[in-house]
């Protein structure tokens, strides 16, 4: 009978080993959870309120780029700028849409380009593109985070 005991006692502590499982590292988590995350997508674009009502991610964007687009366009439809730049008829704007809801404009011009006043433009896109209707951030696992696009945006249109 002490046998038996003294075997059962022997295979209880070896048994523990069993139980005895590698418990993974914080550190080594936390990698292997940023290693999963896509970080060039966001879960939601930034939309306005009349894209809100829309359930698809990729119309919901397109709404707002759309509207977005329109909006500059409006805005820089009664300047002066198709009249100090007749040529120009497209101007690509990057939108910079931060996590406070702010906006920031910067026209986009050829690398080789030199016959655009850069400063000038720029200081009539910042006099002009002000008064955007509220703007929601880009939303990534539950976090505004700050996006960044270009436009293409048409001043003239005949």
């Amino acid at each position: 009978m002490k046998q038996h005991y003294l075997f059962l006692v022997l295979l209880f502590f070896n048994s523990c080993q069993y139980f005895d499982k590698q418990i993974p590292s914080e550190k080594e988590l936390l990698q292997k959870e940023l290693k999963s995350i896509n970080w060039k997508e966001v879960d939601e674009y930034p939309s306005v309120v009349d894209c809100e009502k829309i359930d698809d991610k990729k119309q919901r964007q397109q709404c707002f780029f759309e509207v977005l687009t329109q909006l500059i366009q409006q805005k820089l439809s009664v300047d002066t700028l198709s009249i100090l730049y007749p040529e120009l008829d497209t101007i690509e704007v990057k939108v910079t849409v931060f996590p406070n809801a702010t906006l920031q404009f910067e026209p986009q011009f050829p690398k080789d380009s030199v016959t655009y006043d850069k400063i000038k433009i720029d200081s009539i896109l910042k006099a002009r593109l002000v008064d955007f209707p509220k703007i929601n951030p880009a939303i990534k696992r539950g976090i505004p985070v700050k996006t960044q696009f270009i436009l293409p945006v048409i001043l003239k249109v005949e």
